[in-house]
């Protein structure tokens, strides 16, 4: 009788509407007209339809009905609950965010899950799943299919009920709240916290889980608070952008190895410690290099300003098991041994992204690098050497090499000493590249007045010319040539094209 009458009074709901309402304007009138009766609401999620949950939560969402959240999360009929798409751009309200942990809680309470509730994942990242709220609230509801993992779900067995069979409830699986973890000293705020206390309380049934991770300036014991109580094996990406000495670096090297599904890494500015003994920064290097063994899925790997470098790569590069997609190495000391080991290495055989961009290469011989081109000239597509001090030799020593790369769409080596000559050479043999469509150049030495002087923007727009002429004639005209140095006035980097662009300095002038 009562599910009866439940039933005519969320009919009536509807049916009192004008039959001339749009679909989706009369999906937003009825969730608006249920949430009028919050007791009501609550009582009917149980004979709701599927398709109306999704608007309904979102009225209850914008509304703050906190109790009608709280019931509808532990009655979610859908594997995922992409919350984070509606926190993104606006002030959440912390009795709205904590009636739907609440509500999970009472759902993780519970001995067995009943049927029709499928709730695996919470979902608390702002990019992720743009569309499933616009497609469930709109007319096209009926179309989309949101993604529900049906082999994660356990078997039932059948039981017997006075002498029936009958199919059990299925036993309760864990429930993944997903999230992007920023780690800086002062962000973690009062919702986080209300977060990580309840995956303390119930850790063995709700998992924290992070698809990426940035660590910014925030105490070591702080980082590793928060890391125990995330699942690091679901972590992919990985940045670590503090100010580290060598010793922090390797107390945070346990966890590391731990991320054995991370696919891309970023780790910079990791200083030298003047009190240590060099035994003991063999030791912690070694700490830190030794992770590599369990990140078998990594494909990128970023490393800036990482002191310990020169004369070690190879520690590093021994470590690794699977080739890389993308290599950075930008702003550290390299010695000519490195760059041999660098070119042996089997992660480089199938690099589509090379950046040696900061790494001073003067003292380098043209053969280590001339063998890193070969190795990865069947997959290169972006090739960085800016800043690396390369000379007209180098270059020119570096051209056949350069020439295999098949693959290879953009260049760069802007802030290099290369004359006019040198580039037209490099021109002449990259022209046959057809996927080439972009190379970045340092502004030619013939553009000072004397090497390192003053610098003459009409001798460049001459030479810049030239180069157009060149690849015209060579039946390249589109490929996009741009020359880039510091700007003169105020050392940022400016392009000439051939006037200057994206510096202010010139705009004013």
């Amino acid at each position: 009788m009562e599910r009866r009458r439940l039933r005519g009074s969320i009919q009536s709901r509807y049916m009192s509407m004008s039959v001339w309402t749009s679909p989706r304007r009369l999906v937003e009138l009825a969730g608006q007209s249920l949430l009028e009766d919050e007791a009501l609401a609550i009582a009917a999620l149980e004979l709701l339809p599927r398709e109306l949950f999704p608007p309904l939560f979102m009225a209850a969402f914008d509304g703050r009905h906190s109790q009608t959240l709280k019931a509808m999360v532990q009655a979610w009929p859908f594997t995922c609950l992409p919350l984070g798409v509606l926190m993104k751009g606006q002030h959440l309200d912390p009795e709205t965010f904590k009636a739907v942990l609440d509500g999970l809680d009472v759902l993780l309470a519970q001995e067995v899950r009943p049927r029709r509730w499928k709730l695996q994942v919470l979902d608390l990242r702002k990019n992720s799943h743009q569309d499933f709220w616009t497609v469930w609230s709109g007319n096209r509801a009926s179309l989309y299919s949101f993604p529900e993992p049906e082999a994660a779900q356990p078997m039932t067995k059948k039981r017997k009920v006075d002498g029936l069979s009958t199919e059990a409830e299925q036993p309760f699986i864990p429930v993944e709240v997903l999230v992007d973890l920023f780690l800086k000293e002062g962000a973690c705020d009062e919702l986080f916290s209300y977060l990580v206390e309840k995956v303390k309380q119930k850790k063995d049934v709700l998992r924290l889980c992070c698809k990426k991770l940035k660590i910014f300036a925030m105490p070591m014991q702080d980082i590793k608070m928060i890391l125990k109580m995330v699942q690091l094996d679901s972590i992919e990406d990985l940045e670590v952008t503090c100010t580290w000495k060598l010793p922090t670096l390797a107390k945070f090297s346990p966890y590391l190895g731990q991320m054995i599904n991370l696919r891309r890494l970023l780790v910079s500015h990791i200083h030298a410690s003047s009190y240590i003994s060099p035994e003991k920064e063999e030791q912690y290097i070694a700490q830190f290099t030794s992770q590599f063994l369990s990140l078998q899925c990594l494909q990128a790997l970023y490393m800036d300003s990482l002191f310990f470098l020169r004369g070690r790569l190879d520690q590093l590069l021994r470590h690794m098991v699977n080739p890389l997609e993308t290599l950075s190495i930008t702003n550290c000391r390299l010695s000519e041994g490195d760059v041999m080991h660098l070119s042996q290495s089997p992660s480089v055989s199938q690099l589509s992204v090379l950046s040696l961009s900061g790494v001073m290469l003067t003292d380098v011989s043209p053969e280590p690098l001339q063998a890193l081109l070969e190795r990865a000239s069947a997959t290169l597509q972006d090739l960085v050497f800016d800043e690396c001090r390369i000379t007209d030799d180098q270059l020119l020593a570096l051209l056949p090499s350069l020439s295999h790369c098949s693959q290879l769409k953009t260049l760069s080596f802007y802030g290099n000493s290369i004359s006019i000559s040198a580039l037209q050479s490099l021109l002449q043999h990259l022209i046959g590249l057809r996927n080439l469509t972009h190379v970045l150049y340092p502004v030619p030495l013939e553009s000072y007045e004397y090497v390192h002087g003053t610098f003459h923007l009409e001798r460049l727009a001459y030479l810049h010319a030239r180069l157009r002429e060149l690849l015209c004639e060579l039946g390249r005209p589109s490929m996009v040539w741009l020359s880039a140095n510091p700007c003169p006035h105020c050392g940022d980097r400016s392009f000439y094209d051939p006037e200057p662009i994206l510096c202010p300095c010139f705009m004013r002038n």
